[in-house]
């Protein structure tokens, strides 16, 4: 199926590695030239590489932390007018909530609200203009099923959700859509972390909480980033006008209500 975006420009977020390097290489594959942001220069030069290698498309890789005023006027700057966005950020740590000062809470909402919303801003009028846009948020499962310890993560992510569930309606009159993309249990170094953590104090080892997990799920597995990836092209494809404001739960069945 030919998703009708090629020769389009895409600005991916943290896409060096996991799943915004599975959307990049899923845009990719359908002709899109690309400017990629992450904070590693070394791993995200490779991952430029790799694509321009398989694909043959334009793939400029810009070093910086997007959740940075620093990080976002760089990354604007190899992309100004893109036709597609992928928001996309690492989720603050785990935690209690009584252990997190006021520092903490900034710092979340900072990365995980305020920079895609302040990248959306610089984007879409641009769009608006062209009568073509695509703006995906890279958001977590957690939004509809909160994660005890990933406090954090469930407010600032779900402050985001909200947010654009207003501006979505607004958009897409100009042919330019607004989603969201929650991902639950996939196998990327978040999942390994976290599972680091819980190890600590439950007495397993990470394997056996791997496992346990994974069974758990009624997939009976963790979802893959070429899965994730094939989920954000549609997002982004010409035939997904009619979709906007929605949040796609990727988790293999785990939430357990009968609207997904």
């Amino acid at each position: 199926m030919d998703l009708g975006i090629r020769g389009r420009t895409a600005l991916v977020c943290a896409a060096s590695k996991g799943l915004g390097k599975g959307c990049a290489v899923a845009l990719a594959r359908e002709g899109v030239n690309l400017v990629i942001t992450a904070r590693g220069k070394e791993a995200l030069e490779a991952t430029a590489e790799e694509i321009r290698k398989r694909y043959g498309v334009a793939v400029t890789p810009v070093a910086g932390d997007i959740t940075t005023e620093e990080g976002r006027r760089a990354a604007l700057a190899a992309c100004a007018a893109p036709d597609i966005l992928v928001n996309n950020a690492g989720g603050p740590p785990p935690g209690d909530f009584r252990n997190w000062e006021r520092e903490a809470w900034i710092k979340a909402l900072d990365a995980n609200m305020i920079t895609p919303i302040l990248l959306i801003r610089a984007v879409l009028d641009a769009m608006i203009a062209r009568k073509f846009g695509r703006i995906v948020n890279i958001t977590s499962g957690a939004v509809k099923n909160p994660i005890p310890e990933l406090g954090l993560s469930n407010g600032a992510r779900t402050g985001l959700t909200g947010f654009v569930a207003g501006l979505a309606r607004k958009t897409v009159r100009s042919n330019v859509t607004i989603n969201s993309l929650l991902p639950g249990p996939f196998d990327t170094d978040r999942l390994r972390s976290n599972l680091e953590f819980n190890a600590k104090s439950s007495g397993k080892t990470v394997d056996e909480l791997r496992r346990a997990r994974a069974d758990a799920n009624p997939a009976g597995r963790f979802g893959t980033v070429e899965e994730f990836g094939d989920a954000c092209a549609f997002l982004c494809s010409a035939q997904a006008g009619y979709i906007t404001g929605q949040n796609l739960l990727l988790d293999g069945g785990l939430y357990p209500g009968t609207l997904g």
